[in-house]
């Protein structure tokens, strides 16, 4: 390459790099919601192709916003909702497996979540729904930067049976297992039975209408991961009934809930100033049979690294922002939010810790249609399975349906996405330096955070040393009476 030629690259990239770095000055600082879905798989909304669902709110938030086709969270739960609050993998901060109540790990308290670095600017912050990154006291949202919270803390299938339903059952979950608690804040304010969970999408709905109104006149972060549709399915009463199943019926009231929170937005003029994302924690959970949705086109679900289990179907919505009815089909990922969230409002990103995640503004915005991130790495708990580097993705370890026989090694095997998203064909042969040049990817994260075992860059959950479940004042069992002991640093 010539010496002109040299300067003009030099002089394009830099003039690229201020465009993306100044972009956020240029816009109103906004206001975030982040809608999750729980279980939701890729094909499960009409955005994405399903003709069996009915979205029109979701449909019409794509038509008025931006579909984002290769989205990624992580296989399961809780290392999900990680990735959301940290910005990182969920190997990263020790949280890679689901955790169930009164665990003894959480989110620790020395990573920063969203809202923490959203608090210096001036933001109000509230969850609304499924927590699932520790239920003692000090791994809950209030002590992480959240000025309210109203949910429950995990699962809806995670609590102990009440006496009534425990009638007559065989199905009843360990002594001293806690029952299904809703939480207001720190306190529990009501224990959910199975008839009680039909309500629960409404009343989140207006918990989170009620936020909104009261923030109306200051920035504001509602962080709003729904119960539906993970099983058991319990669709309220509007909407029971209504379409071809339960199933159906509970992503019916989802959408209902999704309109809800953009018509409020319009009532009160925010929506031009309210970036809106809806997303879903991980692909179906297909074992749950006509209880579970479906990935269309992707293999695989919920629990796997094939692309149905991890990539979701995601829409950002920002009228006046962000483009009607565009597509961005650049790798991103659920621990993005935390950077872009925090580059948007004027904040500052933590520098004293690594962070997964990349600033995908400039892609909502259509400044780039190019992917931030040079790889996207695929975890089932604390393991390597894949990685993907544009259009090519590499399994480097068995997954459903591939384990070698007995004595003989897996082979890695080589899909190209664009061509092919279903995974089916391996194309290893016929492209060895592809297959060398993302074992190489692969070797870098192993030096990081460890393909199998941990790695260097791996820190410590949050751990107290005698965890307690969350019970109704006066009915604890008299285990869970003793005070905690302080949490030890690991």
């Amino acid at each position: 390459m010539s010496f002109f030629k040299k300067i003009i690259c030099l002089v394009v990239l830099a003039v690229t790099v201020v465009a993306q770095i100044s972009y956020a000055a240029a816009i109103p600082r906004p206001n975030f919601i982040l809608i999750l879905a729980d279980d939701l798989g890729y094909g499960d909304i009409g955005p994405f192709g399903s003709k069996s669902n009915r979205t029109p709110n979701l449909d019409r938030m794509a038509r008025e916003g931006m579909k984002l086709t290769s989205f990624y969270a992580a296989p399961v739960c809780t290392p999900s909702r990680a990735q959301i609050l940290t910005g990182c993998y969920a190997k990263r901060v020790s949280l890679p497996n689901v955790i169930f109540p009164a665990a003894p790990v959480g989110l620790s308290a020395k990573e920063a979540t969203i809202a923490e670095l959203l608090k210096p600017s001036g933001y109000s912050t509230m969850v609304i729904g499924k927590w699932h990154v520790g239920d003692h006291p000090d791994f809950l949202p209030t002590r992480h930067g959240f000025d309210h919270y109203f949910g429950l803390p995990y699962s809806n299938d995670m609590g102990a049976k009440t006496a009534d339903e425990m009638a007559g059952s065989k199905k009843i979950k360990k002594p001293g297992t806690p029952p299904l608690p809703l939480m207001r804040d720190d306190k529990v304010v009501e224990i959910v039975t199975s008839k009680g969970q039909e309500k629960i999408t409404e009343r989140y709905t207006d918990e989170a209408v009620k936020f909104i109104r009261k923030n109306q006149k200051t920035p504001f972060f509602l962080y709003l991961p729904h119960a539906a549709v993970h099983t058991p399915i319990h669709p309220g009463d509007k909407f029971r009934g209504s379409t071809y199943s339960p199933f159906g019926d509970w992503v019916a009231e989802l959408d209902w809930s999704v309109g809800r929170v953009l018509e409020t937005l319009k009532e009160l003029k925010l929506d031009k100033n309210t970036l809106v994302i809806f997303t879903s924690d991980n692909g179906p959970w297909l074992v749950q049979g006509t209880n579970s949705g479906t990935a269309g086109p992707l293999r695989g679900g919920k629990g796997s690294t094939y692309e149905g289990g991890v990539r979701e179907p995601t829409i950002a919505w920002w009228p006046g922002q962000i483009a009607s009815g565009s597509v961005c089909d650049a790798v991103a990922a659920n621990f993005d939010f935390l950077p872009t969230f925090v580059k948007l409002a004027g904040g500052s990103v933590p520098t004293d810790r690594k962070i997964d995640g990349k600033d995908i503004g400039p892609l909502l915005l259509g400044k780039t249609n190019a992917s931030p991130h040079t790889a996207h790495y695929y975890f089932t708990g604390a393991k390597l399975q894949a990685v993907r580097s544009g259009s090519w993705k590499l399994a480097i370890a068995p997954r459903a349906g591939e384990a070698p026989k007995e004595g003989d090694a897996f082979t890695p095997r080589l899909y190209n996405l664009d061509d092919e998203i279903g995974e089916r064909t391996d194309v290893a042969g016929q492209h060895p330096e592809v297959v060398k040049r993302l074992q190489e990817l692969i070797s870098e994260m192993d030096s990081d955070l460890g393909a199998v075992n941990d790695g260097p860059g791996v820190r410590p959950p949050g751990r107290v040393d005698h965890p307690i479940g969350l019970w109704l004042p006066g009915q604890e069992p008299a285990a869970a009476t003793s005070e905690p002991k302080p949490r030890q640093a690991k």
